[in-house]
């Protein structure tokens, strides 16, 4: 009786001590938190999409590092004709660099460039006439090969910059990889081969990198003088400048049809919106000229300064274990000067939370549209309220480890 006894009091002593911490555990542990589910943004705003056309190949950027805006037509490299000569340019500058105001060093013309001259002339492509002991400077010779898309220029200029045509390929290819063009090759100084082949997506970002140079857009936008203009240099890559378009380059050959590589500016308010692109493999001028023009029209409804997102707008929902709902919504942002188009890409991350005071920021929401990407943070839209003591203690499960992982610091 009394080995009863004294085990009754043992089981007793035991439950007591086990109320006595489930209590404390379950009501003073630290709340699970809450759950998020992304949710479907459908939010789009007024605006249009670049029309690009169905023929050839097609790209638009807004940058040369980031993803292009918009392709249409082939993806797979294709010839890209004299843009070719905008890369000469490029990796001419990059190993001679000159200031924008600079005519740069001197370029001696040698009996090998007066019989380049000779062949490419009689081969009927295009040339700038030179003749032997000519100098010209490095400004002269660059107004010539993207002005006069001079084929011996372009060829007298990559042998004087790196020793012989077959070197500038080598360094062209170095150059390309530099700047992440991975899908251009250049064979030659001139792109008359068929084998100087890129993607429009590529050639898009060559022409921001053409535009971004300090030297390059001076050449364009500057009258031809000196040397170049007593040899006839002329304007061929103007191109639609009463539409705020720069030529870059414009150009033929039978494999690449018509190539155009431009940058483009359209008023916004009171700033500008600039991007960059390529149209190769066009059939012919007509065609080119409509689809430029179908460009700029849609360039001018679909830029638009604002919030990537109206603030508000919902983009997640958060569910405590305990039944609370709220939707996490974005917040304040900064305008942004873009093309509008189709509704963006929301991707959402939390540190996490179990409670919640309405307004306080819980998330942040990454928003892509385009070509831009912009971190936004998400508001909770409704205070997330404790539990009630009866949840609390039917919770042991969810509780008590957290409970004991507060304690002992686990």
């Amino acid at each position: 009786m009394r080995v009863l006894r004294a085990f009754g009091i043992a089981i007793g002593a035991l439950v007591i001590l086990a109320v006595g911490l489930y209590a404390p555990a379950t009501l003073l542990a630290p709340l699970p938190n809450a759950t998020m589910a992304e949710r479907d943004v459908t939010e789009s705003t007024d605006g249009t999409p670049p029309a690009l056309p169905d023929a050839g190949a097609s790209a638009i950027a807004e940058s040369a590092e980031g993803p292009v805006i918009a392709r249409a037509g082939e993806s797979e490299p294709v010839p890209m004709a004299g843009i070719a000569k905008v890369v000469t340019a490029l990796v001419v500058l990059d190993a001679h660099p000159m200031s924008a105001d600079e005519e740069g060093e001197t370029v001696p013309i040698t009996s090998r460039d007066f019989l380049r001259y000779n062949d490419y002339r009689d081969a009927g492509a295009r040339v700038v006439t030179v003749y032997t002991d000519d100098t010209w400077s490095q400004r002269a010779m660059l107004q010539a090969v993207l002005l006069g898309s001079s084929n011996n220029h372009a060829d007298t200029l990559a042998a004087w910059a790196f020793g012989s045509v077959d070197a500038y390929v080598n360094e062209a290819a170095k150059w390309l990889a530099q700047h992440e063009l991975t899908d251009t090759t250049v064979v030659d100084a001139t792109g008359l081969s068929p084998d100087d082949v890129s993607t429009a997506s590529d050639l898009s970002r060559l022409a921001a990198l053409a535009m971004a140079n300090p030297v390059i857009p001076t050449v364009l936008e500057q009258d031809v003088s000196g040397i170049a203009e007593v040899r006839g240099v002329e304007n061929t890559t103007s191109y639609m400048a009463e539409r705020n378009v720069t030529g870059i380059s414009r150009s033929f050959t039978t494999q690449a049809g018509i190539c155009l590589l431009f940058a483009a500016t359209v008023p916004v308010d009171d700033t500008t919106y600039t991007f960059y692109g390529a149209m190769v493999r066009m059939p012919d001028w007509d065609s080119l000229d409509a689809s430029m023009s179908a460009l700029m029209d849609s360039a001018e409804k679909g830029v638009h300064t604002g919030p990537v997102l109206p603030e508000g707008t919902p983009v997640a929902t958060f569910t405590t274990p305990w039944g609370a709902t709220a939707d996490g919504v974005i917040g304040s942002s900064a305008a942004v000067t873009r093309w509008v188009g189709a509704s963006p890409v929301v991707h959402v991350t939390t540190n996490g939370f179990a409670l919640a005071t309405e307004g306080d920021i819980v998330a942040t929401a990454s928003v892509s549209e385009g070509a831009s990407t912009s971190d936004i943070p998400v508001k909770i839209d409704k205070t997330v309220h404790a539990p009630d003591v009866l949840w609390r203690l039917s919770h042991p499960i969810e509780l008590i480890p957290a409970f004991v992982d507060q304690i002992f610091g686990g």
